[in-house]
């Protein structure tokens, strides 16, 4: 099937479709569900229909576009509701803090297939990688609650040492600005939110620029299983909304999973950065080195999947192959025939790899990458490569790539996959440690006196070595961080709890009296911190 013909399929099954565009005039602020009567922001699927000859992207809602008004509405409801550590949930057992997220993931299920649908209509993601999206955050949340009851549990024994006690447990930091990102809007913003939540801050949330209407019936959820003020959501652009808050100096943490250049511009917005807590997942440029005692065909399999899967919109992705120059000849043969078996089409289609993108300038500055490696010398080397028809764009393959072109340094968070040759090991070795970026790498070999030195080396430049497999995120209980503009902080269950909490303790020396008071705190229920 031709490309052209992506968007001309208007089977679209039943339990699939949008009607009726979906206007979202709600908006959750200290604790209630708001009516939103002002300015509006159209809401475009990465799907596109026939209209007059012509294919557009579908309109398929609207969401409030607020103000600074409400933003600083959005600031002083979290500021309340933390009350300077004193409020309600801050000072919430930490038992009682797990049962209204248990609740929640509960109240969560029920909205699954409609966050489903539209996680596929908001950025084209396929029926699967969307379904699987929702059940892994279930898994996260589920993960997380399992992992603080094991921290708590620990936190209640009582320290001895130089004739002092101390009962050591972890508290929450204050208000949280959490920003999302589009590829994976629901995982990425509960993996912001639920720790943040869970360990005792207040909360105020942007979500992304794309992938926003999937969080709508999320918000009763929100309302009813958190006390006032803990959640607040505000929509629109983040220059009006998060400048004027972060000016203030009232936000304690600032968690952020995007790009390097907006996480600078906003912590530089904070009058007291000392003060700021950075949690954030960052770009990167991800390699993968290909040695030429690797099982090829694994190496290639991985490689395709790295590189392409949601279309190369993974911070993760490999974003550049090196290939030993022996064997980069037979890798781009069956590289190629790899990427041709991917199906392409529209989410709901069964097996489909390859679907539209939902940033509409993103096929242009695609093609733009293209242009420019196909200009100092690099050719496209498998059919179809970087056609494009509205909102989709089929894989480009490039080789050979070199230093001088864009694409070997900017991370091109799309379908474009550059490949180059190398005879020296040094070389990709160079390429990593003079990057910006150190989030992962893969390494394909067999030899384990091959690897061993690559890895000891690899280890102090980035924060993942993937043998003999693609760059990953998960398991959600690893850690996942990066070094250079990659991240800051460890998004991950048993880290991120420790990324929105600081070690605080009550201490006492040893004598009758101290012993006395800190028995009778132990056996009064009235204090949540001194506690067994």
């Amino acid at each position: 099937m031709a490309i052209e013909h992506i968007f001309l399929n208007t089977d679209i099954p039943k339990e699939f479709q949008i009607n009726n565009p979906i206007h979202q005039k709600t908006y959750l602020m200290d604790g209630e569900i708001n009516t939103w009567s002002g300015e509006i922001t159209n809401v475009y699927a990465a799907i596109c229909e026939q209209k007059n000859g012509e294919l557009e992207q579908k309109l398929i809602g609207s969401i409030p576009n607020m103000g600074e008004k409400n933003a600083l509405e959005a600031l002083d409801a979290a500021s309340r509701a933390y009350d300077k550590g004193r409020g309600e949930w801050p000072m919430m057992k930490v038992e009682e803090r797990i049962h209204c997220i248990q609740e929640f993931s509960k109240m969560m299920l029920e909205t699954r297939d409609e966050v489903v649908k539209l996680l596929m209509w908001e950025i084209g993601k396929s029926y699967n990688d969307a379904c699987n999206e929702f059940d892994r955050t279930i898994e996260y949340i589920e993960d997380t609650i399992q992992d603080l009851k094991k921290m708590n549990a620990e936190d209640s024994e009582i320290h001895f040492h130089d004739g002092v006690y101390a009962q050591i447990r972890r508290a929450p930091l204050g208000v949280v600005l959490c920003l999302a990102p589009y590829n994976y809007p629901l995982n990425e913003t509960f993996c912001l939110l639920i720790p943040a939540l869970i360990t005792g801050n207040t909360t105020i949330f942007k979500p992304a620029k794309y992938g926003i209407l999937l969080l709508e019936p999320l918000l009763k959820a929100f309302q009813k299983c958190f006390p006032k003020g803990v959640v607040n959501f505000m929509y629109g652009s983040g220059r009006t909304l998060v400048t004027p808050i972060m000016k203030t100096g009232k936000v304690n943490v600032l968690a952020l999973i995007g790009n390097s250049k907006t996480a600078n511009a906003i912590q530089g917005l904070h009058p007291k950065q000392n003060r700021l807590r950075l949690v954030f997942g960052l770009e990167a440029k991800n390699a993968a080195i290909v040695l030429p005692d690797c099982d090829l065909d694994l190496a290639v399999k991985e490689c395709v999947n790295g590189s392409l899967a949601f279309n190369g919109q993974r911070c993760t992705a490999i974003k550049i192959i090196f290939v030993h120059q022996d064997i980069v000849d037979e890798f781009n043969e069956k590289f190629v025939a790899e990427v041709s078996k991917l199906k392409f089409g529209l989410p709901w289609e069964k097996d489909v790899n390859l679907t539209p993108l939902p940033e509409p300038d993103k096929p242009t500055y695609l093609k733009e990458l293209i242009d420019d490696a196909r200009s100092k010398g690099a050719k496209i080397i498998n059919e179809n490569g970087g056609n494009a028809i509205a909102s989709f764009v089929y894989p480009a393959v490039l080789f050979p790539t070199n230093t001088s072109m864009n694409v070997f340094h900017e991370e091109q968070f799309g379908p474009v996959v550059p490949i180059t040759s190398f005879k020296d090991i040094n070389e990709p070795l160079d390429y990593i440690s003079d990057s910006n970026y150190g989030q992962q790498v893969s390494l394909f070999s067999n030899d384990d006196d091959a690897l061993a030195p690559l890895i000891d080396g690899l280890v102090n430049q980035v924060c993942r070595v993937n043998i003999n497999s693609k760059c990953q995120r998960g398991p959600d209980v690893y850690p996942f961080v990066g070094r250079k503009d990659s991240a800051v902080s460890t998004l991950s269950v048993h880290d991120a709890l420790r990324s929105f909490s600081i070690r605080t303790m009550v201490a006492f020396k040893d004598g009758e009296l101290n012993n006395k008071v800190m028995n009778d705190l132990l056996e009064n229920p009235m204090s949540n911190f001194v506690r067994k």
